[in-house]
């Protein structure tokens, strides 16, 4: 649930980032307005995640196979890192930048949080781990996008 939760998210930003790229040079209104769309839409998708992790709690369900849930985190990692650092380089005050900043800060603590799901689940082997972080990770999409409610006003 932790990485299906990770990738819901990444696949969130994406879709942030082109909208993001399409407001550059635009007017600070429409901005703003790609910076609520982007909240708005991060929140559908926490709401959305929460519903799945009750589902898989009160449901039979295997354990998770705690290696892809690590490697592909260490991977995704890697690759938030870079976009962090690219963003910052940019020094933007802009709502749309920002929202993508916050985005992303998101997901390293999200990839961490993975990854320590992954540990806990071939420790313990047990799902409850994976459900917990998955829970915790819709919890910071949820946190992100009424940050970015907020920038948009």
């Amino acid at each position: 649930m932790g990485l299906m939760a990770d990738s819901l998210d990444m696949l969130a930003d994406s879709i942030v980032y082109g909208l993001s790229l399409l407001a550059v040079g635009a007017a600070i209104s429409r901005k703003k307005k790609v910076a609520k769309m982007s909240g708005y839409f991060q929140m559908a998708l926490a709401f959305l995640g929460f519903s799945e992790v009750t589902r898989r709690f009160f449901t039979q369900s295997g354990t998770p196979l705690f290696q892809y849930m690590v490697i592909v985190s260490v991977l995704a990692l890697i690759g938030n890192s870079v976009s962090l650092w690219l963003i910052n380089k940019a020094k933007s005050e802009e709502a749309h930048m920002q929202a993508s900043a916050i985005f992303t800060s998101n997901d390293i603590i999200v990839n961490g949080g993975v990854i320590l799901a992954g540990v806990l689940v071939y420790f313990f082997e047990s799902k409850l781990p994976d459900l917990v972080i998955g829970g915790i990770v819709f919890a910071f999409v949820l946190r992100g996008a009424s940050r970015i409610l907020k920038l948009a006003r």
